[in-house]
């Protein structure tokens, strides 16, 4: 099949969250099952267009919208892989400092404008390069008005109408909602804008359109799909997922383990491997000292790596810090930014914590491996969590995750069972500093009392496979549906 992919970031070139890694690492997966795969972005001033190596490809490129024709420029780079990144440059929407806020982390006026244009400037990229595909596959809202465009704009396209459209929901709280003011601009038409489609009180929801218009739809976990057809989980949109039926699936990210892979951790002092842990007694000695934690093997040490937004549950683990560190013989390495008042509570827990808590407000790839690597626990203490990656790459590495038992932290760690010493990690249900503290406690205390179990739960986490080939043969099912259901219409 030939699949393009429409997103708004992509490893190395541009990444705020999980959305970039998958876009990363899928194309080549389904490149290695047999696909051809080609991946759209828009040229942020963000992306180093020399270190990356891209490179003029077409200009000029003219986009009709609602009301006005716009030209843009494309760009080009082809991986060593042969995977091809388009980059739609279009200055006056992609020359800023954020991808989506300012730095005030409020969303840019224009988003709708500015994503609309992308996804129909992706469209017109394959028409005008003669690029046929089998599937247009959408990530989050702000590629999701492609597959709205696909339908409405291209439905007799001798290019595009063959083409099925399949959207991947990464995170389902962020949907994309704009003022009614700029419908006209999107050029979709007042038939779209009704309660069933894009049109949420009195407003566009860019994501609502989206589900709408996509042959099938996946999100990141089977768990997390499960979630998001009721209750708070799904932000509203349980009528409309559910409306499609089994047209909704869960796909559980798959991780790259070429970068997250303790054998071939560049950041590690020394390689390790379940067969040989002395590398990663090296790392938690270099963790240790990067932290100003105290240096002894023997004490356990919790890492977090996060965003801090209310998702990750942060605000409610400051609740259970002092508790934990005063009843406790534990340290904790902590990197992460996001709110300014846990960045400066997390930032701050040094100074009343020498020697026990480290921290690092920013995000530092090297102490994120460095993390992982020298880490006995991780904690994931979030209010919902579509999929999660470090817990994923905190098993492979041996440090075994402390997780809330939601979304794609249930479908990936497996609770510790104290009577057999079986399991790869610790789970609890109910968000609140109490059940933070109790399991926090429960891995101190197995730590101490039953280091075996610790040992054996390290084998069982280190041998967990979540690579992308699985990954990707499910998508590639969900491909085979779109199609079946696009050609049966």
């Amino acid at each position: 099949m030939k699949i393009a992919m429409v997103a708004a970031e992509c490893v190395p070139f541009v990444k705020t969250g999980g959305l970039a890694d998958v876009v990363g690492a899928l194309p080549a997966a389904l490149q290695k099952l047999g696909h051809e795969v080609i991946v759209i972005l828009p040229l942020y001033s963000a992306i180093d267009r020399r270190k990356h190596g891209i490179e003029p490809f077409l200009a000029p490129l003219g986009v009709w919208m609602g009301d006005t024709c716009q030209w843009c420029a494309v760009h080009r780079v082809i991986g060593e892989d042969g995977l091809a990144v388009f980059f739609v440059e279009y200055n006056d929407y992609f020359r800023r400092d954020g991808l989506y806020h300012d730095a005030h982390f409020s969303d840019y006026p224009d988003n709708a404008r500015r994503f609309a244009f992308f996804s129909r400037a992706a469209l017109e990229l394959l028409r005008q390069t003669v690029w046929r595909p089998d599937i247009v596959h959408a990530h989050d809202w702000q590629a999701a008005t492609a597959l709205a465009y696909l339908k409405l704009w291209h439905g007799d396209d001798p290019l595009l109408a063959g083409a099925a459209g399949v959207l991947t929901i990464h995170n389902i709280a962020y949907q994309g909602i704009y003022g009614a003011e700029h419908l006209a601009y999107t050029g979709l038409n007042r038939e779209a804008f009704i309660p069933e489609i894009f049109e949420d009180h009195g407003r566009m929801n860019f994501l609502k359109g989206g589900i709408h218009f996509a042959d099938m739809v996946n999100t990141v976990s089977p768990t997390y799909a499960e979630e998001t057809r009721s209750g708070p989980f799904s932000w509203g949109m349980s009528p409309f997922l559910n409306r499609k039926g089994d047209r909704y699936r869960g796909i559980l990210n798959g991780v790259d383990y070429d970068h997250w892979s303790p054998e071939r951790d560049r950041y590690l002092p020394a390689p390790y491997s379940a067969r040989d842990l002395d590398g990663k007694a090296a790392a938690k000695e270099r963790l240790q000292r990067t932290f100003g934690l105290r240096l002894d093997p023997a004490i356990p040490t919790v890492g977090v790596v996060s965003r801090f937004v209310a998702q990750k549950g942060l605000d409610v683990a400051a609740e259970a810090v002092d508790r934990i560190l005063g009843g406790m013989d534990v340290q904790f390495a902590i990197v992460g930014a996001g709110e300014k008042g846990l960045e400066a509570y997390y930032g701050d827990l040094p100074r009343h914590y020498p020697g026990r808590v480290g921290s690092h407000i920013g995000y530092s790839d090297e102490l994120a491996h460095l993390i992982e690597g020298g880490g006995d626990f991780f904690l994931m203490p979030s209010r919902f969590e579509p999929c999660g990656l470090n817990q994923i790459y905190s098993l492979r590495y041996g440090t075994l995750p402390i997780v809330r038992a939601i979304g794609g932290l249930e479908d990936t760690v497996e609770q510790y069972d104290e009577a057999t010493g079986a399991g790869t990690g610790f789970k609890f249900n109910t968000l609140s500093p109490a059940a933070i503290h109790d399991t926090v406690g429960w891995a101190v205390s197995t730590w101490y009392d039953r280091p075996t179990h610790i040992a054996a739960m390290r084998q069982a986490a280190m041998a967990r496979d979540f690579s992308w080939e699985a990954s990707a043969r499910a998508y590639v099912a969900l491909y085979e549906r779109a199609v079946a259901l696009k050609a049966g219409r």
